[in-house]
């Protein structure tokens, strides 16, 4: 069984609705109840009962549930972000999850995606936007921990700009490099389901993940395609109508 957290957002339910149609078993963790679930937690990270009974029999944790962009540090990234992310990590420890799927940014690569050169390696250094970044640097490197010390299977994805609302869409709109590093709903939806699904013996990896550009290729998806199979198929303005 697949848990995914933050399922009832714009990227979640993309995802629940790819897993579905793969055939995989699916349940979501939000704090609303996810739209076409039959098996939903409904509760909040912050909780750890909630994030014990949702990682219950879960072999593959994919972690979206978390506030997606620079905000209130005290009041909304740390909860979110840290403290919220290591109860959700514990639990999935605890109740013997093998893969993990986390969702890092192309935010912690910004400088460098803005001023090249291009394409940039998940290897090469980073260089974070801000805080939102920052606790997705925080997360990278204890995916890695993870790995390492419990032998979990760990992916960590810096995604490229899959937008939630249509003042996003217009903002991708108006910039070339934007529309580089877009993620269409439905491109996100096949990227995760090929990380739930890659090989077993996978330990830990980071890759990025971003619709084809536009203009240039910002992100390296080789190592994407290599590990995971994943080959995006659309992009920009492709999927942009199912954003309300």
């Amino acid at each position: 069984m697949v848990l995914v957290t933050g399922s009832a957002g714009r990227v979640g339910q993309t995802v629940v609705g790819e897993l579905t149609a793969r055939g995989q078993t699916v349940r979501g963790f939000d704090r609303v109840p996810t739209p076409g679930v039959a098996d939903s937690v409904v509760g909040n990270i912050a909780d750890t009962e909630a994030c014990a009974r949702a990682c219950a029999g879960a072999h593959t944790l994919v972690h979206l549930a978390a506030t997606p962009d620079d905000d209130d540090f005290m009041a909304r990234l740390l909860p979110d972000n840290i403290v919220g992310f290591y109860n959700i990590m514990e639990a999935a420890r605890l109740a013997g999850v093998r893969r993990l799927v986390l969702p890092s940014s192309g935010q912690v690569s910004w400088w460098r995606a803005l001023a090249g050169p291009w394409p940039i390696h998940p290897d090469e250094p980073v260089a974070p936007k801000y805080w939102y970044a920052a606790t997705k640097m925080f997360m990278e490197s204890i995916g890695r921990s993870y790995s390492e010390m419990h032998g979990q299977s760990v992916i960590v994805v810096r995604l490229g700009w899959c937008p939630r609302t249509r003042a996003q869409v217009a903002e991708i709109a108006a910039s070339e490099w934007a529309q580089d590093v877009y993620l269409s709903p439905g491109d996100s939806g096949r990227f995760f389901a090929c990380a739930v699904e890659a090989p077993e013996e996978l330990k830990f990896a980071i890759v990025y993940a971003t619709s084809l550009p536009n203009h240039i290729l910002r992100y390296d998806l080789e190592p994407t395609k290599r590990l995971l199979g994943f080959v995006p198929q659309e992009r920009w303005p492709q999927g942009i109508e199912i954003v309300k």
